[in-house]
C-alpha cells in the first residue's frame, strides 16, 4: 500500500501539529516534555517519522519552478521583525508552501550554517534532531553512518537530539567534546572558553587537552572549560538558555558582563565607561537586541549617564564625566 493510499489517522494529524509547533522560534521546556510524552506511544512516534520524511523529501523539489519562486520571494523579503529585534527564523512553518521553502534552504546548506549579529536560526537535521543557532554563530554538520558530529567554531547553539544509541551525537569546539545520545543541551564557544549547559537527559563532556575520563552532566548543571581548566557548577538551565525565547536573563551579573552579553546582539555596541560600576551586580530580564531598554534601566538603577555618540554608539558613563 502506497503512502498516498494509506488512510490518515488522528496521530498523523497530531504529528503535523507537532511539526508546526516545534518549528516555531520559541519553544518552552513544558512543550518539549509534552512532545516527549506524546511520542512515547509507538503509533505517535511512527506518525511523526512519516511527517518528518515528508518534510525532508521536500528537498527533492529544489528544481521545481514554483518552489524556486517561493524561495526567491523569501530571500527578497528579508528579516522579519519580532518586537524590537530582527531575526531570520528558518524553522518549519505552518503552511505547506513555507515548509517546502525551508526544506530547500536546508538541503542547499551543504552542512555549513551561520548567523549574523542579531540573527537566530533553526535548522532541522535529517535524523530529526534540531539545532538553534544564536547570534554570530558558525557550525558545520558532518553525519556518517556511525556518528553524528557537529563542529561549533564560534557562538552558541541549543541542541535537541533525537535518540539513537547506535549513532552518538557529538558536538566539538576547539577544546571540548560533548557526547549525547538523546537529550537537550546548550554549547557556547565565545572567546577562550567553552560552556555546556544540560537541560535534560545526560551528556559526557571531555576537554580535548586533557587525558581524563569524560565528565557526566546532570540536568541543571553546567561545565566551563578553558584549556585544561574544568569547572562544574549548578545552574538554572531555563535561565541560562533564556536566549532561545529571545530574552537575556541576568541574576547577580556584573554590569560589565551584562553589557558584553547585550552587545553580542547589537551591530552598534554599548560602551561601558564607568569603572566604579563595572562590577556592580544587576538583575533583570531584557529582550535580546533591545539596547534602549537595557541602557535606560542601567542608567536609572546605577545612576549612570547614557551619552549618544555621532556613530550611533551609546556610552554609559558616570555623571559629570566627559
Amino acid at each position: 500500500m502506497s503512502a498516498q493510499d494509506r488512510r490518515r489517522t488522528a496521530a498523523d494529524d497530531q504529528a503535523d501539529g507537532w511539526i508546526a509547533r516545534l518549528g516555531t522560534r520559541s519553544i518552552s521546556l513544558d512543550t518539549l516534555q509534552e512532545f516527549a510524552t506524546w511520542r512515547e506511544d509507538p503509533a505517535n512516534a511512527a506518525a511523526y517519522r512519516r511527517a518528518e520524511q515528508l518534510w525532508a523529501q521536500s528537498g527533492d523539489l529544489a528544481g521545481d519552478s514554483d518552489i524556486q519562486a517561493a524561495l526567491e520571494t523569501a530571500k527578497q523579503r528579508g528579516p522579519r521583525r519580532f518586537g524590537s529585534k530582527q531575526f531570520v527564523a528558518l524553522g518549519l512553518a505552518t503552511t505547506a508552501a513555507a515548509s517546502l521553502v525551508v526544506g530547500v534552504l536546508f538541503w542547499q546548506g551543504r552542512g555549513a550554517y551561520a548567523t549574523e549579529v542579531g540573527e537566530q536560526r533553526i535548522i532541522q537535521l535529517t535524523d530529526g534532531s534540531r539545532v538553534r543557532l544564536d547570534t554570530a554563530t558558525r557550525l558545520k554538520v558532518r553525519y556518517t553512518d556511525g556518528e553524528r558530529r557537529i563542529e561549533l567554531a564560534e557562538g552558541q547553539a541549543f541542541f535537541e537530539v533525537a535518540p539513537n544509541p547506535d549513532r552518538p551525537f557529538i558536538v566539538e569546539t576547539r577544546d571540548t567534546s560533548v557526547t549525547a545520545i538523546g537529550t537537550v543541551f546548550e554549547v557556547r564557544r565565545i572567546g577562550p572558553q567553552t560552556r555546556v549547559v544540560l537541560v535534560s537527559g545526560a551528556v559526557d563532556v571531555a576537554p580535548s587537552a586533557a587525558r581524563a575520563e569524560p565528565q557526566r552532566l546532570r540536568p541543571n548543571q553546567q561545565t566551563a572549560i578553558d584549556g585544561r581548566d574544568v569547572q562544574l557548577t549548578p545552574v538554572n538551565a531555563q535561565v541560562a538558555t533564556s536566549w532561545t525565547n529571545g530574552e537575556l536573563t541576568f541574576v547577580d551579573t556584573p554590569l560589565s558582563e551584562a553589557v558584553a552579553e547585550v552587545n553580542r546582539y547589537l551591530p552598534t555596541p554599548i560602551i561601558l565607561d564607568a569603572p566604579a560600576a563595572a562590577a556592580t551586580p544587576i538583575n533583570g530580564v531584557f529582550r535580546s537586541g533591545d539596547r534602549a531598554a537595557f541602557v535606560s534601566a542601567a542608567a536609572h538603577l546605577l545612576d549612570l549617564q547614557a551619552v549618544p555618540g555621532p556613530d550611533g554608539q551609546v556610552r554609559l558613563t558616570e555623571p559629570g564625566k566627559n
